[in-house]
């Protein structure tokens, strides 16, 4: 009992930090409202380029958006480069493998792995994700929508990581110039190039059987959100490689707990919203505003929790920020926590098997979430 209340008065002093900073001018507040522009630049700028799910681009200008200029430029070049790349291998391979159910598997399967791995090993690390996660939403967007048009599909992805990417550099170099120094410093240091790792290529691996299964449950079931799905796995599975051990069963439930709680808080206020919006535009935008504020400020807190604020925010943004104002509804959000529990109901089981398998098993280091990662 004493250990439950000093967890419950730690959380309550927490709670309390963490309120007074949400209010306090200075670096976290100007980086929650540089987060807001960036993303409300994106969505106009993806209406003006003829991006036609604008929600994306609104991702990508939250997720993009770090302290120094130099860094988001960066990480919006390698999003862009690994989008094409991804794009390129889907309009080569997807119209083969949307007709053989084995080549669809292991074409899932092999790309998701490679992604992931580069993902967690490379020095280019966020062009190997966006290459992997770029591939399966259009692989198995394909698989749920045999009418949908590929190459129409593949442009209009780019264009949205295009639109999202400018909106965060110009509002990345803006604020940096009008404060003359770095506005916030949570720059993380640059990560090196890796030789063979083989935990990471076995984590990879996992990643690969589980994404490998949802063809054939669409195949069978007739499932949805099998993209969305298998940007879950891919997404939770990014872990530092201190954090994988001989298991990555506990940092990689972790976060898929995490992941679900965001969606739900986040589907929450989109709810309220929603509701109190009544259709009316500039209500949406003010709680699409709010939302972002909430949840960076959130991932810029408490470490542990992090991975729960940018789900948040993301769940926000994918109700509030619709192709047109006039179709904003909760439908979105309950389909993005479909797609989190089916990509735990086929993740989970792999990682639990080797879990309980794995030689020589050791509790693995704790480690911070990784940042970015949708």
């Amino acid at each position: 009992m004493p250990g439950r209340l000093l967890t419950l008065g730690t959380f309550r002093q927490n709670f309390r930090q963490e309120a007074r900073a949400l209010i306090t001018p200075g670096p976290r507040m100007a980086d929650e409202w540089a987060c807001v522009a960036s993303v409300m630049l994106s969505i106009v700028i993806a209406h003006l380029i003829g991006a036609k799910m604008v929600g994306w681009a609104a991702f990508t200008a939250f997720v993009l958006l770090k302290s120094g200029a130099s860094e988001t430029m960066l990480r919006g070049v390698l999003r862009i480069v690994g989008t094409a790349l991804g794009s390129l291998l889907a309009l080569a391979v997807v119209p083969w493998a949307a007709h053989s159910l084995p080549l669809a598997m292991a074409s899932a399967a092999i790309v998701g792995a490679v992604g992931l791995y580069g993902m967690i090993t490379a020095r280019r690390a966020y062009a190997w994700l966006l290459f992997g996660l770029t591939f399966e939403m259009v692989l198995l967007d394909k698989l749920e929508h045999p009418a949908l048009d590929t190459i129409d599909f593949a442009q209009t992805r780019l264009l949205e990581v295009i639109a999202g990417t400018i909106a965060c550099v110009l509002v990345s170099l803006t604020t940096a110039t009008l404060a003359g120094r770095k506005w916030l410093d949570l720059q993380a240091p640059r990560p090196e190039r890796m030789g063979w790792h083989s935990n990471a290529a076995r984590h990879a691996a996992q990643a690969g059987i589980a994404i490998s299964v949802l063809p054939l449950l669409h195949a069978l079931f007739d499932l949805p959100e099998m993209a969305q799905a298998a940007v879950t796995v891919m997404a939770v599975m990014i872990v530092p490689i201190g954090g994988i051990g001989a298991s990555g069963f506990a940092p990689v439930t972790r976060r898929l707990f995490l992941r679900t709680m965001g969606c739900l808080a986040g589907g929450a206020l989109a709810l309220t919203v929603l509701l109190i919006a009544q259709g009316n535009t500039p209500v949406l935008i003010a709680g699409t505003c709010l939302g972002i504020v909430i949840g960076r400020h959130i991932e810029n807190g408490l470490p542990q929790i992090t991975y729960l604020g940018l789900q948040f925010t993301l769940t926000v943004l994918v109700v509030l920020v619709p192709d047109s104002y006039a179709d904003a509804h909760i439908l979105p959000a309950i389909q993005r926590l479909i797609s989190i529990l089916i990509g735990m109901a086929v993740l989970e089981p792999v990682l639990l098997v080797w879990h309980f398998l794995a030689p020589g098993r050791k509790p693995p280091e704790r480690a911070e979430d990784a940042s970015g990662s949708e």
